[in-house]
């Protein structure tokens, strides 16, 4: 979903007040079901745009034909905001977009918008995990960074809990698993959202930097963990199929070397251990083909004989 496309959309429902998918489809050339879904988006997120059933009905933008958007509320504006910040990191005519909209905004709404518009980034590059779930602490999170208040949160690492509290300056989605950026009294820090627990906003400003970028902020967290992790790399051949189904579940961890004389690709995958290498390539079977180095083939053959003890096939 583009943000430049969704600010077309509500714009074009400020001119003409009421409209149907197939209208916004045919304005902004594409399929009815994509305008219907980039409609549903806009009122899901809470901006008042809603569905008019019976004849003649469509689509309308509570607050009639305006084109400055003094029809949203405080509330309305954030929501928008929220919904097309993280789009905005794809092209430059989506941040274009973003800061017409912007402008267009009351005076009095652009400083908790422009808040709201960076409080999160999406990084669609997984790191071998999935989780389809948005942790309940994300919402709370993401205002507590547009209206800047600290946050209390227990924080569980390794077994072990501790009070923590925090500055909160951004939120990432990498892939379904959430990230909190966030100022604590050691400096910058990086917390897992599904590992805090308890959390509350306090009545404290917190303090954020004038000069933070978040995309900056986290691409430096990207780097440093991929450092961490990618101590080891195996050499994998997979089928052409298959590469971008790997190269989805392995994100960063998974570089394209070229095409073997067989018809398949070599990869390089990487990670901390040879049995993590292992456990990450196991379910794939022979569809994979692990040529080095030995100790992933070695962890692979243990895990097999494991399973095919405990699985026999009778």
């Amino acid at each position: 979903m583009r943000a430049d496309r969704l600010v077309a959309t509500l714009l074009f429902m400020q001119t003409r007040g009421r409209v149907t998918a197939a209208e916004v489809a045919t304005e902004l050339e594409v399929s009815v079901a994509t305008a219907r879904r980039d409609l549903e988006a806009l009122s899901t997120a809470g901006i008042p745009v809603y569905p008019q059933p019976g004849r003649g009905g469509g689509w309308a933008l509570v607050g009639g034909a305006r084109t400055d958007l003094t029809g949203l509320t405080a509330a309305e504006a954030q929501s928008l905001f929220l919904l097309l910040g993280p789009m905005t990191t794809a092209t430059p005519a989506s941040r274009t977009a973003l800061r017409k909209l912007m402008r267009a905004l009351p005076q009095s709404f652009r400083s908790e918008a422009e808040a709201a518009a960076g409080a999160i980034i999406v990084d669609a590059a997984g790191w071998g995990e999935l989780d389809d779930r948005t942790p309940e602490e994300v919402e709370l999170l993401q205002a507590a960074v547009v209206r800047r208040r600290r946050v209390a949160f227990t924080y569980e690492r390794t077994g072990v809990s501790t009070e923590r509290t925090a500055d909160p300056w951004g939120l990432v989605d990498k892939d379904g698993i959430w990230y909190l950026i966030a100022g604590t009294e050691r400096g910058r820090r990086t917390f897992r959202v599904d590992r805090m627990t308890g959390v509350r906003i306090t009545a404290e400003n917190s303090d954020r930097p004038a000069d933070f970028d978040l995309s900056a902020a986290w691409s430096e967290v990207v780097e440093q963990m991929e450092s961490n992790r990618s101590t080891l790399a195996a050499t994998v051949l997979v089928p052409a199929r298959l590469l971008p189904v790997l190269q989805d579940r392995q994100g960063r961890h998974c570089v394209v070397e070229g095409p073997a004389p067989d018809g398949r690709i070599r990869v390089r995958i990487s990670a901390p251990t040879a049995l993590m290498i292992a456990q990450q390539l196991a379910g794939w079977g022979t569809a994979l083909e692990v040529l080095e180095p030995e100790s992933v083939r070695a962890e692979l053959g243990r895990l097999g004989a494991e399973l095919a003890a405990a699985y026999p096939n009778g």
